[in-house]
């Protein structure tokens, strides 16, 4: 058994929700070193001193690592030079959930090439490098050298294949088996004369790179057409409310199932085993956990064909022929997919084999690709002493 030394400075969301499905999942022994989800900025700067405290502070309690995993949003050279008295020797694996350098951002705001650089040294720092997908990491490593070339010597524009060469795509796992307590609630996917409308999820947050005015768009053009459906509108919001929801409430408050962030798991995975189609309208999407989860909830999936969706849903059911696409090509293919699903033209895929499509990714077997690299990346004889531990900053 190994001991692996955790840091995540943005202990929130999915991050969190990866971070503890490994370590309940793995069979090594982890000491988690975290700290609160806020000032996203702050952390990246500042948040490897207080990370570094803390791992030193788990040495002298006697957790001796064999391996360092930590994540993005780690200033890794930062922290390594504030523990190289205890760690200099300990491997080190950098996990990349987004990244600074292809983000998108809000109209209006400059890109700060600070944190792409923090992200650039800690790949040079670590041992190892994964991405959570392959379209992450391909975005990351051509954005990199217009970066480098944004300075103006010294750009070590080689550096970018040094890199490459030790990058690797390697999935999240999701606990997608907790789901599984929750599916009585799924009912039969049949809409027609005297049946309920359709129920139509949106799972993901409300903010600028999943475009949600794009999705409420659609739906108001189906609903100008006279398609019946109702909606489950259970995405979570960081800034103001945006006016489009506001309107969409007033809308559609007689179709609308749920609205607001469901903090509750059971209450979400009731929500996901109830709707029908789960739509993305996504600008930006590094990997796409919720939509997953909905996926193998047995919602049939809508999805931009670009981003990393196409890496995630089999090539063989973009496009199936007995059943309705999963991928469309712009807004107009949405609506006119949407429509033909409502109407009864085109028929969703059976939720057993909507389940499929991710069930390769629940921690239960998907934990073993993260073990196997943990012991790939220690080679040597495993620490024995230490306990488990978390600790919270």
């Amino acid at each position: 058994m190994l001991n692996i030394l955790a840091l995540e400075p943005w202990y929130g969301g999915s991050h969190r929700n990866f971070l503890d499905g490994l370590i309940r999942h793995s069979r090594h022994r982890f000491h988690a070193v975290t700290m609160a989800p806020r000032y996203r900025r702050w952390r990246m700067h500042g948040g490897a001193v207080t990370m570094a405290r803390k791992a030193l502070q788990a040495w002298e309690e006697g957790f001796r690592p064999d391996v360092i995993f930590a994540t993005n949003m780690v200033n890794l050279p930062a922290f390594l030079s504030l523990t190289r008295s205890r760690l200099a020797h300990v491997p080190v694996i950098l996990y990349f959930h987004e990244n600074a350098l292809t983000y998108p951002l809000p109209e209006g705001k400059e890109r700060d090439p600070a944190f792409g650089y923090i992200n650039y040294l800690s790949c040079l720092a670590a041992d190892r490098v994964l991405f959570n997908t392959r379209f992450h990491m391909e975005a990351f490593l051509e954005a990199l050298p217009l970066l480098l070339r944004a300075f103006p010597d010294y750009t070590h524009l080689d550096a970018v294949q040094e890199i490459r060469a030790k990058a690797s795509v390697l999935y999240p796992g999701i606990d997608l088996s907790a789901h599984d307590q929750y599916a009585g609630d799924r009912r039969p996917r049949y809409w027609g004369p005297g049946m309920p409308p359709p129920i139509i999820l949106w799972n993901q947050r409300w903010e600028y790179d999943k475009a949600p005015e794009v999705f409420l768009r659609v739906m108001n053009r189906l609903d100008d057409a006279g398609h019946r459906f109702r909606l489950i509108l259970a995405g979570e919001r960081f800034e103001e409310q945006p006016y489009e929801l506001d309107k969409a409430f007033e809308r559609y408050a007689d179709r609308i199932l749920h609205y607001g962030y469901a903090e509750d798991f059971e209450e979400y995975s009731r929500l996901l085993h109830r709707a029908d189609i789960i739509v993305s309208t996504a600008r930006h999407e590094f990997f796409g956990v919720a939509v997953l989860e909905a996926i193998y909830c047995g919602c049939h999936p809508l999805l931009p064909d670009r981003l990393s969706y196409p890496e995630l849903i089999p090539e063989p059911l973009h496009r199936p022929l007995l059943h309705a696409p999963t991928l469309y090509e712009d807004e107009e293919a949405l609506y006119q997919v949407l429509a033909a699903l409502l109407k009864g033209e085109e028929r969703p895929l059976p939720p057993e084999r909507l389940r499929e499509i991710p069930v390769h990714l629940d921690w239960r077997q998907h934990v073993t690709a993260y073990d196997q690299l943990f012991e790939a990346v220690a080679g040597a004889e495993p620490a024995r002493s230490g306990a488990s531990m978390a600790v919270s900053a």
